[in-house]
């Protein structure tokens, strides 16, 4: 019984996945978990750990992003950054979603401090390129997360874009510099994670998030990003990958550019069309 339980409930999670493009799975992390992870990471910063970038050159003098830069790529040097990156309840989700194991491309810790602003609306898949299908995230909240302190943000039922062509974010609002356009009848939702909650999204879903408008609180989150086993390329920078395993794989590196999706409408209908614009390099700042 139990067995088929848990048939059902993957198969649930699949089907929501499917439709809306995300899945939210609560409690991934214990609660000591939660507090073990924002111990260690906290510690990491006061350390001197290398962030893995410089962020410095893109943002302004103010922001609160200098004095709490992201880490990127943790996993490359934090073992316990790879142990969360390969843990095994997120390859059991992945499994679940897309019908065969995942192979892991990237991490990322957010710090997200109040006044921090927030990030345009994206697609992971302008950046990751996987072909064929696309990547795919677990976005792991370490605080609660919502509008108030900037939480993340989805367009439901966009799972299945293309990806589109991107245009200049506002300066004011994101410190990120793309964004995509969407209908005016497509809406982002705002979510309510817990600590130890964790989103799983497709690189094709519109997603990202507001500014933390908190007076104190801070937004931190632990970001993978996975690609199916059977894509055969991947951007270079996420190379080489992992398995759950944790040995390396390489895959061929994807051509950067090729066909981004507008919207034009005709007697009153949008609809998609595929140009193929002089598309610029993927940067590596996605949320």
């Amino acid at each position: 019984m139990l067995e088929e339980t848990q048939r059902a409930d993957a198969s649930q999670l699949a089907e929501s996945y499917r439709r809306e493009g995300f899945v939210i799975v609560r409690g991934l992390l214990s609660k000591r978990e939660v507090q073990e992870y924002l111990a260690h990471f906290m510690a990491l910063r006061e350390s001197g750990f290398d962030p893995g970038e410089n962020s410095e050159t893109r943002l302004l003098s103010d922001d609160p992003l200098r004095l709490w830069p992201r880490f990127m790529h943790p996993h490359r040097r934090d073992p316990k950054s790879l142990s969360l990156l390969l843990d095994p309840r997120i390859r059991a989700v992945l499994r679940s979603v897309l019908g065969e194991d995942a192979l892991a491309a990237q991490t990322m810790f957010y710090f997200k401090p109040p006044g921090s602003r927030g990030h345009a609306l994206h697609q992971d898949q302008y950046f990751l390129r996987v072909d064929p299908g696309t990547c795919h995230a677990c976005w792991v909240a370490l605080d609660p997360a919502d509008e108030d302190n900037g939480g993340m943000r989805v367009v439901p039922g966009m799972g299945d874009l293309p990806l589109m062509c991107v245009k200049q974010a506002d300066p004011s609002q994101s410190w990120s510099q793309i964004t995509i356009p969407l209908p005016d009848d497509a809406k982002a939702v705002e979510l309510q994670l817990n600590a130890g909650d964790a989103l799983f999204f497709n690189g094709w879903t519109p997603h990202g998030s507001s500014t933390n408008t908190s007076a104190d609180r801070f937004r931190r989150s632990f970001i993978a990003h996975y690609v199916p086993s059977s894509a055969r390329q991947v951007s270079a920078w996420y190379q080489p990958l992992l398995n759950f395993e944790g040995r390396e794989v390489t895959r061929e590196v994807s051509p950067q550019g090729g066909p981004c999706g507008v919207w034009t409408e005709d007697d009153g209908k949008l609809s998609l069309s595929m140009i193929d614009p002089d598309f610029e390099q993927p940067k590596k700042e996605h949320e």
